[in-house]
């Protein structure tokens, strides 16, 4: 077939692209950035911005299916970027695969948009969406997985997948965060570190878009619906972080600070980053409220929908990714 994947450049993205290619497919990115790397590898690269009616219309054009990973993430920014990025970019998006009669459309969402700061043990697709957010990115992921599901229809299939905390070689969010603060003598866990976490390794969560594409048309057991995608094997936050931590060469972390301090810490972090903002460009916050939460409390999902209507499996076990991860590091050092 002939996909189009937005955000093609960036991790998750790029490993669909991979997966694609790998298979035979004929790949075509839109990203606002250039990465000549794609074109050597065969793909149609577009510059544009997801919110421009022209860009997504040309990107779209001549394609049998959307793979719509491209989204502002983070934990920190301005409510109005985030909304431009992945609420008005995702309508674009879906007008302009309307207009040009694009079958199939697969968005990237994210379990955030269910969680209420409380445990999640086991949670399906049933679980509601959250009707308060800390955060502006998990507060518009929602609004736009809500927009792709209710287009849903005869002429436009489509399906939203939640995959939980990718990682893996190439990562260039969670796991350099974690090194870096691991390095610096600033890493420390929320809680006792033992709530039970998911988490999904890239190659998985990328393998997971294509099982979608695949048994995604008009009727089909996933279109309409969202599924939570993880690697399916929930553990501590503590071991996960410190198999990462030890990938990178580094010793395990063992410090701890209490859930109310750390959620004290974000809200004035947050107030702190409030006024910097307005006089300089500033990074994420070491902490926030939706982080010190997200990090103390269990949020692990049953993939059994996955499995049965997308004929998802994870393929790369946890440990076998930690080997990865670290083969990758050594490499890179």
């Amino acid at each position: 077939m002939k996909a189009l994947v937005t955000g093609g450049g960036g991790f998750l993205g790029g490993a669909v692209v991979d997966a694609l290619l790998a298979r035979g497919d004929d790949v075509v990115s839109l990203a606002r950035g250039d990465y000549p790397a794609l074109r050597e590898r065969g793909v149609t690269t577009l510059r544009g911005d997801l919110a421009d009616p022209g860009s997504s219309r040309a990107a779209v054009e001549g394609c049998d299916a959307v793979v719509h990973v491209a989204a502002k993430a983070g934990v920190w920014g301005s409510t109005a970027d985030f909304r431009r990025s992945n609420v008005d970019g995702t309508r674009v998006l879906l007008d302009a695969c309307r207009d040009a009669r694009v079958r199939r459309f697969v968005f990237t969402s994210t379990p955030s948009v269910v969680h209420t700061g409380h445990d999640i043990a086991g949670g399906d697709e049933s679980l509601p969406y959250a009707t308060h957010f800390d955060s502006a990115y998990p507060e518009t992921k929602a609004e736009a997985e809500r927009l792709v599901l209710a287009a849903d229809g005869p002429d436009l299939a489509t399906v939203a997948l939640r995959p939980h905390l990718v990682w893996g070689p190439g990562d260039t969010q969670l796991v350099p965060r974690i090194l870096e603060r691991a390095r610096r003598g600033r890493l420390r866990f929320v809680g006792d570190g033992e709530a039970l976490i998911d988490t999904t390794y890239v190659d998985d969560a990328a393998q997971a878009h294509l099982d979608a594409a695949d048994r995604l048309a008009p009727g089909s057991a996933c279109a309409g619906r969202p599924y939570f995608i993880t690697s399916g094997d929930p553990r501590p936050v503590r071991e996960l972080v410190n198999g990462i931590v030890v990938a990178g060469g580094l010793e395990p972390v063992h410090g701890t600070v209490p859930l109310p301090v750390a959620v004290a810490a974000g809200a004035a972090v947050e107030t702190v980053w409030r006024v910097l903002e307005r006089f300089v460009t500033v990074d994420d916050p070491p902490m926030t409220r939706f982080l010190a939460r997200q990090l103390a409390t269990a949020h692990w999902f049953d993939i059994a929908a996955a499995r049965r209507d997308l004929g998802y499996v994870p393929r790369v076990p946890l440990d076998e990714g930690f080997a990865r991860l670290a083969a990758s590091l050594r490499v890179g050092t």
